[in-house]
């Protein structure tokens, strides 16, 4: 019974570390992030119109390349349904990467900004 009372003490200060050390992680680089990012907003008018049309254009052209490769992979698996397995995963990766390079504009457009 000693034993399993020890564990137990043991784990919520574990536990109690852990959740504090992940507080001041977190709330440590976010002020130090934030001085950095203050220079760097005023430093150009700009950035902010640079920014909505990066996430602007990213989401056009993404929406397009899905809703194309949605409909290419459903025409042919309505043509051939045997072919279904052979369509439906490399269509799920297009679409994968797709959205991939619709993040990678967001992140940049936040860079920008």
């Amino acid at each position: 019974m000693i034993i399993k009372k020890g564990r137990f003490v043991q784990m919520t200060f574990r536990r109690a570390l852990f959740i504090f050390g992940s507080l001041i992680l977190t709330l440590g680089t976010s002020v130090a992030f934030a001085q950095e990012g203050a220079a760097a907003a005023s430093t150009n008018p700009y950035s902010a119109l640079g920014a909505a049309l990066a996430i602007g254009l990213a989401a056009f052209g993404g929406s397009l390349g899905q809703g194309k490769t949605a409909a290419a992979a459903l025409e042919g698996i309505a043509r051939n349904p045997a072919a279904q397995p052979k369509i439906f995963v490399p269509m799920i990766i297009g679409l994968a990467l797709i959205e991939s390079l619709v993040l990678y504009a967001f992140v940049i457009a936040f860079m920008i900004k």
